[in-house]
C-alpha cells in the first residue's frame, strides 16, 4: 500500500480543485488541517460496535501527535477530498468528520473497487455517450457511484442528516424523494478518486521544516 506525505496530500487536492494561486492553496491546506484536527480531537475507542467511536475519519491506528510525522494512504487523501467537497456544500465540520468515521469501512470497500477499474474505459467520452439514456444525468464516468447526504424538515420524527453511498442512481433518487421538503447533496465518487490518484502520481515528498 502507497503512503504519502501530508505535503503530496495537499498538493494533490489543491491541483486537483484548481487551487493554483497561494490565496487558493492555503484556504485548501487550512481547511484540511481543520478537518484532520477535529478527527484527533474528537473520542476513538477500537474496540466500540458504532464506527464513528471506532473509526479515526483519516488515519489508522493511533492518532499521531502534533507535529509528528504523518502517513497517508490512498484511502485517507480520498477520505480528506470527500470531506473538503462536503465543507463546499456548507456541511457542518463535526457533521462532515463524525459522518466519514461512520461510512468508513463501506467507504473504504468503494474506494478500493473503484480503484480496481480501468479509466480508460470508465471515462471513455463515446462509451459515456453511447451509455446514456434519457432522464438520466450527465456525468463523466461510464460506472457512477454516489455520496448521498439527505435530511428531512426540523419537523421530522429524526431530523439528523443521514450519509449513504449508493451505485444506483435510481437508487439514490428515490432515498432523495421519499418524503415531502426533504433536501440531499450529491457527491459522484468514481471520478473524484481517479483524479485525486493521478494528481498523487504526481507530487514528490517535501522535507519538513527549513532547508
Amino acid at each position: 500500500m502507497k503512503a504519502y506525505k501530508r505535503n503530496q496530500i495537499e498538493d494533490a487536492i489543491a491541483a486537483g480543485l484548481g487551487a493554483n494561486d497561494d490565496k487558493s492553496r492555503a484556504n485548501v491546506v487550512t481547511r484540511l488541517k481543520r478537518l484532520l484536527d477535529t478527527d484527533r480531537a474528537l473520542d476513538v475507542r477500537p474496540q466500540s460496535d458504532l464506527p464513528e467511536l471506532a473509526n479515526y475519519a483519516f488515519v489508522s491506528g493511533d492518532a499521531p501527535g502534533k507535529g509528528g510525522e504523518v502517513q497517508f494512504s490512498e484511502y485517507a487523501s480520498f477520505a480528506l477530498l470527500i470531506g473538503l467537497h462536503m465543507l463546499n456544500h456548507r456541511w457542518p465540520q463535526s457533521f462532515v468528520v463524525e459522518s466519514l468515521r461512520r461510512i468508513r469501512p463501506a467507504l473504504q470497500r468503494q474506494h478500493k473497487k473503484i480503484m480496481r477499474l480501468d479509466p480508460a474505459n470508465l471515462f471513455d467520452p463515446d462509451q459515456i455517450r453511447l451509455q446514456a439514456k434519457p432522464g438520466s444525468p450527465a456525468l463523466a464516468t461510464r460506472s457512477p457511484v454516489f455520496l448521498l447526504i439527505w435530511s428531512d424538515q426540523r419537523t421530522a420524527e429524526d431530523p439528523a442528516p443521514a450519509v449513504e453511498i449508493f451505485e444506483d442512481y435510481s437508487a439514490a433518487f428515490k432515498r432523495g424523494i421519499e418524503k415531502p421538503g426533504r433536501s440531499t447533496t450529491w457527491i459522484e465518487l468514481t471520478r473524484s478518486a481517479h483524479l485525486l490518484s493521478e494528481q498523487l502520481a504526481k507530487t514528490r515528498p517535501r522535507k519538513r521544516g527549513r532547508s
